[in-house]
């Protein structure tokens, strides 16, 4: 609730005349019983027609006057509960941008969309309940009893008896009831894990016949968290019956005792009647606060999810350039011993490891080159061709060793100083729903003139000129409507667009025919020659001209050096190279 209240200070001014306003709403609709009441036991029974009509109209504009303020007071709490709830996604959303590897790993990326979505949505609808509900149903409660004591003390000490033993009891339900609800939002990312799998790979499922498979297993996540939710809201509902049957009890007794009352002339009958209202009233005062238990239940353990990402410090401190080592040599890029492991929140908080010691992604790893020249990197799928590059970028921070840029520790860069510096195309890399012009400016500050050399540098002017509409040719989501080729190529000019130092190329062409693959090779070669190029690939001929090739096998370098060293010292790459060009000879 801390993260409710913290928000809510930011709008403390309109939150406060939101309950200034609902608060007269209410006292308005508490008046409206007393004045009834006076009426029928005083005005009517005097004759006096004027009396009627102004008492009567009276009330008509306290009713009116009521409606106009609670539809004020519910509008401005409306736009301040969706104002935190802008600001609480906002706020989440760039704590998630920042989140280190490991971090973003440790949360999972279901989790974090279900946060941004139905936890912000929960802590909306209470932001919206404690300016509406948190002080209309108190009032309603306290109010109704005080001027029920007014006017009948005996008949109002009725429900000053009920009253604590149902709220005893809403406030123990709610306290066991309130864990579940987090029990529940943990369920909730399990769906949406299952879903994201199942929209990511659709066209697999659809290829191999598993719709079937597939629905079974979103049943099963379904059945999971239905169940969860159907165990808390029953809890949480078990007040509601107790509630109805006590209040239900103590108004038949009303009705009883005050009947006598008005038989032996110790009360009017308009007391009567104006009770039965005023107990009305804080029936719905005593359901409402039930409601608010239920839905701050929900708020309180969706905040707390929220507040885990927000509040979680950066394990990616930046280094003083005293503090950090210095590399050994004059390289531009330069990897010194360095060691890594994925997934150290994830199995430090997991009973499947068992203690044991994480299996290396990257051992001992060594490598150097030079400002402007290049280094292609081949190896096995898993090998830790793309960790390299998630270290050199600080997606992640080695776990011993050193990374190092232009003679600096990448952990003494800001990260944006950092990665500023860097065009990458990544594997499995993103188009987004927008025009090719945007999927390749990206938002940077790229000249027309920069922006053309990149689509022709790509190798995309062909297919891009051939649309009617150009660049401005409207990209669906995910690229749908491009094939594998054309999407490669335009996010290649998306790294090419802004004349990077350093061009990381992760399996950036391997949906290109050769004869494109290699003609975009040499342009980038002799376009780019200012820049250092690291390219990751399965071909060799794709690296073969590279100033440097690392060889990779389990996370170990089995090989460095040119193509015609390792062509003599390295016995897979020799294998891979008679594999492949054989073939295409």
């Amino acid at each position: 609730m801390k993260l409710i209240f913290r928000s809510l200070k930011r709008y403390s001014g309109k939150v406060a005349l939101a309950v200034f306003t609902k608060l007269l709403a209410t006292l308005i609709e508490l008046a409206l019983p007393y004045i009834l009441e006076h009426i029928i036991d005083y005005v009517v029974p005097s004759g006096e027609l004027i009396k009627v009509i102004l008492w009567g109209g009276l009330m008509f504009i306290a009713a009116l006057l009521c409606r106009q303020v609670n539809v004020k007071a519910n509008a401005i709490a409306v736009n301040n509960a969706h104002k935190v709830s802008y600001d609480i996604r906002q706020e989440l959303f760039i704590k998630t941008t920042n989140l280190s590897g490991n971090q973003f790993d440790s949360f999972g990326l279901p989790s974090l969309i279900s946060r941004m979505t139905s936890d912000s949505y929960n802590v909306q609808s209470a932001v919206q309940s404690l300016q509406i509900m948190c002080i209309r149903a108190p009032i309603m409660l306290i109010g109704g009893v005080t001027v029920s004591l007014f006017m009948d003390a005996h008949l109002a000490l009725i429900m000053v008896i009920m009253l604590p033993v149902i709220m005893a009891v809403v406030i123990a339900i709610s306290a066991k009831g309130m864990p579940m609800f987090s029990k529940v939002q943990q369920k909730l990312d399990g769906i949406v894990r299952v879903m994201r799998e199942n929209i990511t790979g659709i066209r697999v499922v659809k290829a191999l016949s598993k719709s079937d498979y597939e629905t079974r297993r979103f049943a099963k996540a379904n059945e999971d968290m239905t169940k969860q939710d159907i165990s808390a809201a029953t809890v949480m509902a078990m007040p509601g019956p107790f509630m109805q049957m006590c209040l239900n009890t103590g108004l038949a007794l009303v009705v009883i005792i005050g009947a006598g009352r008005v038989n032996d002339g110790l009360m009017k009958p308009g007391v009567i009647l104006s009770f039965l209202t005023y107990f009305n009233m804080i029936t719905m005062g005593v359901m409402g606060i039930s409601r608010i238990f239920m839905t701050l239940s929900k708020a309180n353990a969706s905040a707390n999810r929220i507040d885990a990402v927000i509040k979680t410090d950066t394990d990616q401190k930046i280094l003083s350039e005293e503090a950090a080592e210095k590399p050994s040599g004059d390289g531009f890029i330069c990897f010194e011993n360095v060691d890594f492991s994925y997934g150290e929140s994830l199995q430090s908080n997991s009973e499947d490891f068992g203690g044991q010691e994480r299996e290396k992604a990257l051992s001992g790893i060594s490598f150097e080159i030079k400002r402007g020249e290049s280094l292609g990197i081949i190896g096995p799928t898993g090998c830790g061709k793309t960790t390299i590059i998630n270290l050199l970028m600080r997606f992640y921070d080695a776990d011993s060793g050193s990374v190092f840029v232009d003679g600096r520790d990448v952990r003494t860069y800001d990260k944006d100083e950092l990665r500023k510096n860097f065009g990458v195309v990544f594997q499995n890399d993103l188009i987004f729903k927008d025009s090719l012009n945007e999927n390749i400016v990206f938002g940077r500050d790229v000249s027309p003139y920069q922006l053309r050399a990149a689509v022709e540098d790509s190798m995309a002017a062909g297919f891009v000129d051939s649309l009617q509409e150009g660049l401005d040719f409207e990209a669906a989501i995910k690229g749908a409507n491009l094939s594998g080729g054309q999407k490669q190529r335009i996010l290649v000019a998306r790294a090419l667009a802004a004349d990077p130092e350093i061009l990381v190329l992760d399996d950036s062409s391997s949906a290109l025919d050769y004869k494109t693959d290699a003609s975009m090779r040499r342009a980038i070669s002799e376009r780019h020659s200012g820049s250092t190029v690291i390219m990751i690939a399965q071909r060799i001929s794709s690296v073969m001209n590279m100033t440097k090739i690392l060889v990779l096998d389990n996370g170990k370098c089995i090989g460095y050096g040119t193509h015609g060293e390792l062509m003599e010292t390295c016995e897979t790459y020799r294998e891979t190279y008679k594999a492949q060009m054989g073939a295409i000879e």
